[in-house]
């Protein structure tokens, strides 16, 4: 008989404070983080991934934080692997955690699992990618209709990361990765999630936004970017698409000015809060708890508290 195990999960859009909400939570419930953020998993990328302090880790044990080079490639399925071992470790040490971040595909692969796919063929996605580029983001996803209806019908056309991948895996296996998929959940171990969403008015979160870029580029954002540049060893695709520090790169590149830079990194910021809501609400028995603009994230740590100890005792 399979143990039935509930995940606790506090995610939310970028600028929410879910770093030291969690934070909070943890010490409060006397547990540790485990993260479920795309890019804190890189080493020596600390300003623009708003990576929680040094300090921060003494006090909470945080988990899957500073684990790679910027010059190494990780994945969704070698994540959910990962946080499958931290958790099974933390369990059998009785040891309480929370899952924090806002990364939603590291989150939607810890709810449903993900299949060991083939490795990226970086030629399969730079074709998809020019045919994009050329007929337009639908286009392909008519590729995508014609080899796996279903997965097609889940993912938007301008999903196109996704709809590539798709592809890719039929063109590389012959099968479609919608029954990849499912046979994958049907052996997946009996998970239970309580997740918690947070959100903020858009005004609000878009005034957060703004104020973060500019602390991020009052750090010293500009020369971490350079200094990772400067490595021998480059940064991975991955890493080099990582938002804040791609936009940086163009800006050293002669590309576009300092405050040009700054604006499009707000811009973008926000076209990425906006998707990763999009994701949220595709999220199975989700909480919502609205953050208003005058309550501290210590008020809000205890809501969700309550919150967590109410769910654990039905």
């Amino acid at each position: 008989m399979i143990m039935s195990i509930t995940l606790q999960i506090l995610t939310g859009p970028t600028a929410t404070d879910k770093t030291e909400i969690g934070f909070n939570i943890a010490r409060e419930i006397e547990g540790e983080i485990v993260s479920a953020d795309s890019m804190l998993f890189y080493r020596g990328m600390n300003i623009g991934t708003a990576k929680p302090s040094l300090s921060m880790r003494k006090i909470v044990s945080h988990h899957l934080i500073d684990i790679i080079y910027p010059w190494e490639s990780y994945s969704v399925g070698k994540y959910v692997r990962d946080a499958e071992e931290v958790i099974s470790n933390l369990f059998k040490k009785k040891r309480k955690f929370l899952i924090t971040g806002g990364s939603p595909l590291y989150i939607k692969g810890i709810i449903n699992g993900i299949f060991n796919g083939p490795e990226a063929d970086w030629s399969i996605r730079e074709k998809l990618k020019r045919i994009a580029n050329k007929k337009g983001s639908s286009f392909v996803h008519g590729i995508l209709q014609k080899v796996d209806p279903v997965k097609a019908k889940e993912l938007h056309p301008n999903d196109l990361r996704r709809v590539i991948r798709a592809i890719e895996i039929y063109k590389k296996t012959g099968r479609q990765v919608s029954v990849l998929q499912e046979q994958y959940r049907k052996t997946r171990k009996n998970y239970k999630f309580k997740i918690i969403c947070l959100t903020r008015e858009k005004e609000d979160l878009y005034r957060r936004i703004d104020k973060r870029v500019e602390t991020m580029f009052e750090k010293g954002l500009v020369d971490e970017v350079q200094s990772l540049l400067d490595n021998p060893k480059g940064l991975s695709r991955q890493a080099k698409q990582a938002l804040g520090y791609k936009e940086v790169i163009c800006y050293l590149e002669g590309e576009c000015t300092l405050s040009e830079t700054k604006e499009m990194i707000k811009l973008n910021t926000r076209k990425f809060s906006k998707r990763q809501m999009t994701w949220f609400r595709s999220f199975p028995g989700i909480h919502w708890l609205e953050i208003k603009g005058h309550e501290e994230s210590k008020e809000i740590s205890e809501k969700i508290v309550l919150m967590l100890n109410a769910h654990a005792t039905t």
